[in-house]
């Protein structure tokens, strides 16, 4: 896919509360045959239970419900449960991140189902038992695999921004910035969903990135200037008042927005919800641009009904490059290099400084870091 396709959403003018800047999409036409909410669940730890029968451990928030008909007619929403927060260290398992509940009733892990995605990158490993690595690589791939992110609570200012906020008519989403850099995108099918969901978004993970902007930056803002020599009547104002919008819609679609609408990204079914589909994508971990994951779901036409997205730091994409290169070249130390236009050492040490030092021997580590300093 060449990135995510955000027809039928209307950008509206930008809020913006310190380093936060909130967008809002609106739907010129809601969807009715899919609907959407939440159980808000606690700050407990859930283990959810994989196919391979590995396990995902995380802060899981909420569970979003879909809800649809195969016929077209609307969908009942069943409204968005909000639960007390836990005061005790809990554990919560679930069963698969996604799993039918009744008929035309669909619950996912909102944003973990990316993030198991992301986590899942090659996770079995060399697949050859190349002499450079450890036991440990071949026998157990990348198992424990780990990530941090920042809940939205940690984000500085992203409590009032979402607090004040004021809905447009007809706002079906919403793109999240922090010092004008794309935090996060959240699209939903209906209005009523969008409204009862959006609590919710102080909740989400989000990454190191992000919480750095808003501890140290502002958004810049945008002023808006009129032509006053072409205003001389109410309908004159107004129509400058349009031209505005038009100006900003253009400029946030095809600039601001541009990291997410145009980077190619690979997506992987995972439900099929009657006439829709749910999908997670990664992107091509190029490095020095922005890099989102996330979930879509989407018609038959291709039209987007739901969106989640969460951008990984630097760090983080730094790792998904250097897995996707080494499983191109099949774990191949020397071949990879090459690729990289670096020497085995350097490839060596490199992997080590990502966090994967432990797929490697440790005499062969030794040996690189010796090959570095001579």
């Amino acid at each position: 896919m060449t990135g995510i396709d955000l027809a039928g959403l209307v950008t509206r003018p930008a809020q913006t509360w310190g380093a936060v800047r909130l967008v809002p999409l609106v739907r010129e036409r809601p969807i009715e045959d899919l609907r959407l909410d939440a159980t808000v669940l606690g700050d407990e730890v859930s283990i959810v239970d994989l196919p391979d029968k590995s396990s995902y451990i995380a802060y899981v928030p909420h569970a979003f419900v879909a809800s649809w008909t195969r016929d077209g007619s609307p969908a009942a929403s069943y409204g968005t449960s909000l639960g007390p927060a836990e005061e005790h260290l809990a554990i919560r398992t679930w069963r698969r991140m996604v799993r039918r509940e009744d008929k035309g009733r669909l619950r996912f892990l909102p944003l973990h189902l990316a993030l198991e995605g992301y986590l899942a990158l090659h996770f079995g490993g060399p697949v050859i038992a190349w002499e450079e690595y450890s036991r440990h690589a071949v026998t157990r791939g990348l198992s424990p695999r780990a990530e941090e992110a920042y809940t939205g609570a940690q984000i500085r200012g992203l409590d009032d921004a979402l607090r004040v906020f004021e809905f447009h008519p007809g706002q079906c989403g919403l793109l999240l910035y922090v010092a004008d850099a794309l935090a996060a995108a959240f699209v939903v099918p209906h209005p009523e969903d969008y409204r009862a969901l959006h609590p919710t978004l102080i909740r989400d993970l989000y990454g190191e990135l992000i919480y750095e902007y808003a501890l140290f930056h502002s958004a810049p803002s945008f002023d808006a200037a009129i032509d006053e020599r072409a205003v001389s009547s109410v309908a004159d104002l107004r129509a400058q008042a349009v031209r505005l919008e038009r100006e900003w819609a253009g400029f946030h679609d095809t600039v601001m927005a541009a990291g997410l609408t145009s980077g190619p990204v690979t997506a992987t079914r995972v439900y099929r919800l009657g006439p829709y589909t749910l999908r997670r994508f990664l992107p091509t971990f190029e490095r020095r641009r922005e890099n989102h994951i996330g979930e879509t779901i989407t018609d038959e036409a291709g039209r987007l009904a739901y969106l989640k997205t969460f951008r990984l730091s630097e760090a983080q994409v730094r790792r998904g490059h250097l897995l996707t290169r080494l499983a191109a070249h099949d774990w191949n130390l020397p071949d990879t290099a090459a690729a990289f236009g670096t020497d085995v050492a350097a490839l060596g040490l490199r992997l080590e400084r990502a966090g994967f030092g432990h797929l490697l021997r440790q005499d062969v580590l030794d040996a690189y870091r010796k090959s570095v300093r001579r």
